[in-house]
């Protein structure tokens, strides 16, 4: 029984790490992804339709609005 309970344990700490990494530096609320859906929407359409170079306003609105989430980017 102790032999099956290391494994678990085990891979819950892993588990633990990574969303830990994918959220940035320290432990968010939300993970990256999640964060500001709005101006990434906005963003991604843009880039979709008009291209990257075109699209720096809204890029900019979604970096800020990223750091003020708490995401170091």
């Amino acid at each position: 029984a102790q032999a099956a309970a290391a494994p678990s344990v085990s891979a819950t700490d892993s588990s633990a790490k990574t969303d830990a990494a994918a959220g940035g530096e320290k432990p968010k609320a939300c993970k990256a992804c999640c964060a500001c859906p709005e101006t990434k929407r906005a963003r991604d359409a843009c880039i979709v339709e008009r291209g990257q170079e075109d699209c720096t306003a809204l890029i900019e609105a979604h970096k800020k609005c990223m750091r003020d989430a708490g995401f170091n980017i």
